[in-house]
């Protein structure tokens, strides 16, 4: 355990979030540098990645410490999920560790303080890649125009937008995962992106048929990568006594099931989209392990709690070693390998 954990566990897991992410936007870029390297360095979706390593979207919701995650070492940071308009989520407590399993389960609900505040707040002069993860409100009557908002808005200022589909703790949300609710999600939203890379975050708890639908829309709408995967709702054995709470699984539980679906999308998109990889990722060498197997990027979100700030570092260090040791002169040659 490290020193700063007996602390943080004190408190209830949504305020030691809270307490994060306050001092890491009031300590902003004086945190540190992004980790880069020439073997780290790629191009996914037109975008320069200084490094594979990436915050998922949901740690810093309404975008306060972008300088701050950067200067840990992160390639990339994706903001949110943001709402056209602010909402409070779900009531509390929402958020849940598993110390036991070293995972979380949240059910926040897309809390966060609208479109608005974020992309006022938003840096120009960061040092990294910005991403904006947007969704619907819960009481939206039309989804699809909350995310054409989203996506329109978002655009502006991001270098790549990310439509999540996927939460499972907004009722009814996960059903634009599929048929006519998705083809219609997908054209709108790509019109509105126009030039800026567009992503879709999906769900890990899919059945071959869902993701072999997934994968022909995603191609056939021209979505330029795929974040492979959200929160489950599945509840592999546990040992923790907040395994009995509702809400989406994340951390290592989530690993085997994550490293599956991303073997799922790469089988069914033929390698034909870039996919990034995230649940359950806690090491340079699970790290490498998924890049090993089709993802481009990959994402960390929960081991940050266990692992703590030092990670992103940590695992961009030991990806460039691993590279090295394998003799890929780049990290786009072990895509897959």
């Amino acid at each position: 355990m490290r020193w700063y954990h007996p602390f943080l566990f004190a408190l209830d897991a949504e305020q030691a979030h809270r307490l994060t992410i306050r001092a890491l936007a009031a300590a902003g870029s004086r945190t540190g540098r992004v980790e880069t390297s020439p073997r780290l360095a790629n191009i996914v979706a037109g975008v320069h990645f200084p490094n594979p390593v990436g915050l998922a979207a949901g740690v810093d919701k309404d975008g306060e410490a972008v300088h701050g995650f950067h200067g840990l070492g992160f390639g990339s940071v994706e903001v949110g999920t943001l709402t056209p308009l602010p909402q409070s989520g779900n009531p509390k407590p929402r958020l849940f560790r598993l110390v036991d399993d070293r995972g979380v389960i949240n059910r926040m609900g897309f809390n966060n303080g609208g479109l608005t505040a974020a992309l006022d707040r938003l840096p120009r002069d960061r040092k990294g890649v910005l991403g904006i993860n947007v969704g619907a409100n819960k009481d939206a009557t039309d989804r699809t125009a909350d995310y054409v908002t989203g996506v329109t808005r978002a655009s502006r200022c991001a270098d790549y937008v990310t439509i999540n589909i996927s939460s499972p703790n907004t009722p009814g949300l996960r059903d634009l995962q599929h048929g006519a609710a998705l083809a219609e999600l997908l054209t709108a939203t790509r019109e509105a992106a126009a030039l800026t890379p567009l992503f879709l975050k999906v769900a890990p708890d899919l059945e071959q048929p869902q993701i072999d639908e997934i994968a022909r829309a995603a191609i056939d709408h021209r979505i330029d990568a795929l974040i492979v995967s959200n929160t489950t709702i599945s509840r592999p054995p546990l040992k923790s006594g907040n395994a009995v709470e509702t809400g989406g699984l994340s951390g290592a539980p989530l690993a085997p099931l994550a490293a599956q679906r991303l073997a799922d999308f790469r089988a069914a998109t033929g390698g034909r989209l870039p996919l990034i990889s995230a649940g359950g990722i806690g090491s340079a060498d699970e790290a490498y392990a998924r890049i090993r197997a089709g993802a481009s990027l990959i994402q960390l979100y929960s081991a940050l709690v266990y692992e703590g700030p030092g990670l992103a570092r940590a695992i961009a260090k030991g990806l460039d070693r691993l590279l090295a040791r394998d003799g890929f002169a780049n990290v786009s040659e072990a895509v897959g390998a």
